[in-house]
Formats: structure tokens, sequence, C-alpha cells
């Protein structure tokens, strides 16, 4: 090869992909980023909904993988796979991990369609930040070979971090990047990969611990699987995923689930969704919007509004007014006793 050797590189906005990009960029290679949005990794929507001033001051972007690029010096690519990506989680060849993680067929999924962008945009290689071991399904050493064979990468797949500890791949035999320039890390330690990010002058990242997938969160998961069971269907849409990671989430009854926002922020951000929602807001003191998901039967509206009542600024009054409202409705008045803390059973908290 005459011409500069150019990868594609997966950039998740952890700090493992961040290093192997970094490593295979200061061979001469040239690398481009591509991120595949699924809607669950979301992590600078929630920021930007909580207004964490901290995280806004460690990444200065709201999108972990675009503040990596930036830093890197490379373009990033955005692919949408929402539509694409439903089946690989309501259906994984290779099953879910611990929640509702389909880790591995999420890898073979994301390697595939870089592959694909690869072979239409005329480059070379790919690069990920796998490092062996580190996960406990799409990480293990049986498994990364699953990944380059099903995604059909093959050899053109290069993991920088760990390709010492594997074959050497199309990249390594052609030169295109010296393999002793390359890693061998392994395991869950993240000692080596600090040390590394020291050594190439990488003093700040946006995720020590690598990934933003909420279906790796348990309480996340929890409130997905409760979805699918009120609907009877593994189904969503992308204003589903982004619902279940605000507010506080309680099914009081099997047909009625209620999002009630626990700050400012999430306050706002549910007031966008009130021509979709039937929802309620106090009105005689501070609190709360909450949604109302479900179909409403004889004593839920009354029930929901005690809910909201007890998580108001009014939870230890008499009683307390509230607005209730359908989706581009007039609003009704409602007045009622807040429930007491043990009134709410454990049980209707989802997540």
């Amino acid at each position: 090869m005459t011409e500069q050797p150019k990868a594609v590189a997966l950039i998740s906005g952890g700090l493992d992909s961040m290093l192997a990009a970094r490593v295979v960029q200061e061979q001469g290679v040239h690398v481009e980023g591509i991120n595949f949005f699924t809607g669950f990794c979301v992590e600078g929507h929630t920021h930007a909904i909580r207004a964490d001033k901290r995280a806004e001051e460690r990444q200065g972007s709201g999108n972990n993988a675009l503040w990596v690029a930036e830093r890197l010096g490379i373009p990033l690519h955005i692919e949408d796979v929402v539509e694409e990506y439903k089946e690989v989680l309501t259906n994984p060849r290779h099953g879910y991990g611990a929640n509702l993680n389909p880790c591995l067929d999420c890898k073979v999924f994301m390697v595939r369609k870089a592959r694909e962008w690869m072979e239409a945009h005329g480059f070379d290689f790919i690069v990920t930040g796998e490092v062996v071991g580190q996960r406990p399904k799409s990480q293990r050493a049986k498994y990364l070979p699953v990944v380059s064979a099903e995604s059909e990468a093959e050899d053109r797949l290069l993991r920088p971090l760990s390709a010492r500890r594997l074959e050497p791949t199309l990249p390594e035999r052609m030169g295109w990047v010296d393999r002793e320039r390359l890693h061998g890390f392994h395991g869950r330690s993240r000692k080596p990969q600090m040390a590394l990010a020291e050594r190439l002058g990488i003093e700040t990242w946006a995720q020590p611990a690598g990934g933003c997938c909420f279906l790796t969160d348990a309480s996340y998961s929890a409130k997905l699987a409760d979805l699918w069971r009120a609907r009877g269907a593994k189904n969503y849409d992308l204003d589903d995923i982004m619902l279940l990671k605000v507010g506080r989430h309680l099914r009081p009854r099997p047909h009625l689930k209620l999002i009630i926002a626990r700050e400012e922020g999430e306050t706002r951000f549910l007031e966008g969704y009130r021509r979709r929602y039937p929802h309620l807001r106090t009105v005689s003191c501070g609190g709360p919007i909450a949604l109302l998901d479900g179909t409403l039967e004889e004593g839920d509206l009354a029930l929901a509004a005690r809910l909201v009542a007890r998580f108001s600024a009014g939870r230890n009054a008499e009683s307390v007014e509230l607005e209730a409202a359908e989706p581009d409705g007039a609003p009704q008045r409602l007045s009622v006793t807040p429930l007491a803390p043990q009134a709410v059973p454990a049980e209707w908290y989802i997540g």
C-alpha cells in the first residue's frame, strides 16, 4: 500500500475506544470515528435534563462520542440505527447479560455496521476498544472470534489494546500498523488504560469505566421489562427510551403507570409530553408534574392524584389541590389527601 491506510474506529465515548483510536492514529493511520445511535446510550440527554454541571464541565458536550472525537481531532460519523437495533434487543441470538443487555449481539451488530461503512467509503480496517476479559460476555476471549466472524469483518478488525494477546490481523500483517507498538491488556483492571492515557497525554475522559448503555442498568431494565409486560409485546419507540430514564416510575394498577418528576429539570422535560399523556400537577403547593400511562378506570385518577400529592411540598398537608388534564384537554381541579408513605407499597415502584 502506497497510500496512507485508513481506519474507522468505533467511538463509544469511553476511555477504551478513545485510547484504541489514538494508538492507531499515532502510527500514521488516517482515523475517522463512527458512533451508532441506538437510543439507549443517551447519557448526554439526561445530563442536560438534570442540568448536571459536573458532567458538563468534564465533557464540554452533551455527547461523549463527540467529545472524544474532538479531543482526538478526528471526524465522527453518527449513524441512526434505532429501528435496526430493535431486532437486536428484542430477539438476541446470544441472549441477554445480567439485565436486558444483548452485549454480544450488540457488538456483532456494531462491527457489522462499521464493516459496511468501511467498504462503502474505501477504508481499510476497523478499530475497536475491546479488551480481552474486561466484560463477562462480549469481551471474553472465546467470544472475540464470534464478533469477527458473525460481523464478517474477519481479520480487518483490529483491537489495539489487546492485539498482542490475539492472532495478528490483516493491518498488522500488511504493515499498516506495527504490532510491537500495540498492547496486550487483559482483565477488568483499569490501571493499564489509565497509565496509557497518561503516557499519551490524555488527562480527562468522559467515562472511566467505558460504555453508557442503560440496558446494563438493573433499574432501567426493570422499567423496560415492565413496559413490555404492560403492552403484551416487545415494542418501543424513542420517546419510550427517554421516558424510562426520567422520573420516578410507579405502577399502582396493572393497567396504569405514573411517571413523576423528581426535580426541576425532569419537570421541564416531562412538560413536553403533556400533549401525548394525561397528566397531573399540584397547584396549591410546589410539586412535580406526573404523566399517566395507561387506560384510566374508575378511581384511578383520584389514586394517581394522591400519589402525586405524596411527592409534593404538601405531602404533610390535610389536602392538596391538583390540576388533571387529558392531552389538549381543559384541566379539571381535584382536592385530595396525600397518601402516607406507608400507604405506597414497595411493589408499586418500578426499578
